[in-house]
C-alpha cells in the first residue's frame, strides 16, 4: 500500500503500512507524533515521538491515542486530519 495523507491547518498525516504495522505520522512545525498498530490490525495503538521514535504509551481506543498525539503537537484532537486508510485503527 502506497502512503496516504491529509492535511489540516498545518498539521500533515501520512498513512502506510510497513512490512509489520500500520503507521500514523503526524508533523506540525518540526514536531511529530506517531500511531502504531501491528498489521493485523487487532493489538493496542502504541503512541511514539515519531515514526522510528520511542514509545511513549499504549492505548485500546484509537481516540485515546489521538488525544496523546493532540497534546504532544499541541493542538486539539479535533485538529488531527486522519487519512481514510487510517480511520479504523484502534481495537
Amino acid at each position: 500500500m502506497s502512503e496516504t495523507t491529509a492535511t489540516n491547518d498545518g498539521i500533515t498525516a501520512s498513512y502506510r503500512e510497513t512490512e509489520t504495522e500500520r503507521l500514523l505520522v503526524f508533523d506540525r512545525d518540526g514536531a511529530s507524533a506517531a500511531v502504531a498498530q501491528n498489521l493485523d490490525g487487532y493489538a493496542m495503538l502504541k503512541v511514539r515521538t515519531g515514526a522510528d521514535g520511542d514509545e511513549i504509551e499504549r492505548y485500546y481506543g484509537f481516540d485515546m491515542a489521538l488525544d496523546h498525539v493532540a497534546e504532544l503537537l499541541g493542538v486539539g484532537p479535533r485538529e488531527l486530519p486522519v487519512p481514510e486508510p487510517a480511520s479504523d485503527m484502534g481495537m
